[in-house]
């Protein structure tokens, strides 16, 4: 799958109630190593989708949203935009007007080159920007509900101020919008000098500090949300990843694959090798949020 180019692209036009994504850019000299190659982006495409990084793709985002109850007059802020698929789920099969983010610059890059050409309901209600995790700044009470798929994702020594974000999502929802939050949490504190998480920490750009399930969710409540479910999705995870593995070998045993999209694709199941294996062993977990604010 060929990752297009990312031109300059007009603004798409926006519900008037949303603000176009905050753009907090940081310094050059900060910037992390470029983590996704149009080679990489190119693998998750056929993995899970266009623009989505997500096993399960398309149908497991809407799956996530659905307790959102949105529709055509909601207002949605999502966190781990990706490369847009995403949005285009839930713009176009919900209706939703969607303000995306995005970390990592060459993802939100090719959002914003795709999403315009997606069709007219999905160019007109959805954007992707790239932001600064390290510098949240939404508009206050500016959306109806949260998303946040990934959002707590560092960077190799940025790891993500979780209680400002937190709090930085807190004050963009209106009063009693809902936030459904999916990551990655630590059973216990991971100790960075085991060979397998320093590894897994590497391969993912990341830093190995995740936070916990109770302390996410001491710090939601703290924040005067009431959190409804904290659920455990650590099995669906692992097996909507190795269906979409599963799918891929299929298609290269078909047609072989050149070198360089060979190399592509071992070094993204490295990635997802070590990911699964630590969910396996129990040091992490993959968790799904679902709270209502003040």
């Amino acid at each position: 799958m060929v990752v297009p180019p990312v031109p300059c692209e007009p603004a798409a036009e926006h519900h008037p109630e949303i603000p176009a994504p905050a753009l907090a850019p940081t310094p050059a000299r900060l910037m992390p190593p470029a983590r996704w190659t149009p080679a990489r982006i190119s693998v998750a495409d056929e993995l899970w989708g266009d623009g989505i990084v997500v096993p399960g793709g398309e149908e497991e985002v809407l799956r996530l949203a659905l307790p959102l109850g949105l529709s055509a007059a909601s207002s949605v802020l999502l966190l781990g935009a990706a490369g847009g698929g995403a949005a285009r789920a839930v713009a176009g099969g919900l209706g939703a007007w969607v303000s995306g983010h995005e970390a990592d610059p060459a993802l939100a890059a090719v959002a914003a080159w795709r999403l315009p050409r997606a069709g007219k309901v999905v160019a007109k209600r959805a954007t992707v920007a790239a932001w600064d995790p390290q510098a949240p700044v939404f508009r206050r009470h500016g959306f109806n509900h949260v998303l946040a798929l990934e959002a707590l994702r560092g960077a190799p020594g940025r790891p993500v101020p979780v209680p400002e974000l937190l709090i930085a999502v807190a004050g963009a929802l209106r009063p009693g919008g809902q936030l459904v939050l999916v990551d990655m949490v630590a059973t216990a504190r991971l100790d960075p000098g085991d060979p397998m998480v320093r590894s897994w920490a590497e391969v993912e750009g990341r830093t190995p500090d995740l936070p916990t399930e109770a302390g996410l969710s001491a710090a939601l409540a703290q924040l005067g949300f009431d959190v409804r479910v904290a659920e455990d999705i650590s099995t669906r995870h692992m097996r909507l990843a190795v269906q979409g593995w599963k799918r891929l070998v299929r298609t290269l045993s078909e047609a072989r694959p050149d070198r360089l999209r060979a190399a592509a694709v071992v070094a993204e199941a490295e990635v997802w090798m070590r990911r699964l294996k630590l969910i396996h062993t129990g040091q992490v977990r993959m968790v799904r949020w679902n709270a209502i604010g003040r």
